[in-house]
């Protein structure tokens, strides 16, 4: 059974704002993650740790669709941990003079017997720090 993770933000910024946040890695670094090998073309994949020196978690992805300034997909695994290969899109929608951000996670119930920090309940909380929060402060300020 499939129930994908969707999470939804307005985010006071332009669309072409937004989109750099999600695919310049420079501009990433500051709200999201540190991936020194992130190359917007699809195909390419991408790979990087959580915050902090732990390097608990290896986050490997491969980008499945651009379309500029409205959608970015691409695949989400831990390589070391399990064989299952999720997917995230980001969606972009023009409101106002704002961006809707959709964040749509689907298929982690392959990561069940990972344990509770790859839990549905611990995935949610961590997009929504990470959009309603890290991205929306980066963004608004």
């Amino acid at each position: 059974m499939n129930t994908p993770i969707t999470v939804q933000y307005k985010i006071n910024a332009p669309v072409e704002k937004v989109w750099n946040a999600l695919t310049d890695k420079k501009e990433m670094k500051s709200w999201y993650f540190d991936i020194q090998d992130f190359t917007l073309e699809t195909g390419r994949v991408f790979n990087f740790y959580e915050p902090g020196g732990a390097k608990e978690y290896h986050h490997q992805c491969q980008i499945l669709e651009i379309i500029p300034n409205k959608k970015l997909k691409h695949t989400w695994s831990y390589p070391e941990l399990s064989d299952a290969v999720t997917t995230v899109t980001w969606e972009l929608q023009k409101e106002d003079i704002g961006t809707l951000v959709t964040l749509t996670h689907e298929h982690i119930e392959g990561f069940d017997s990972l344990g509770e920090n790859f839990s549905l309940k611990s995935f949610t909380e961590g997009w929504n720090g990470i959009i309603g929060k890290s991205l929306k402060e980066y963004l608004e300020k």
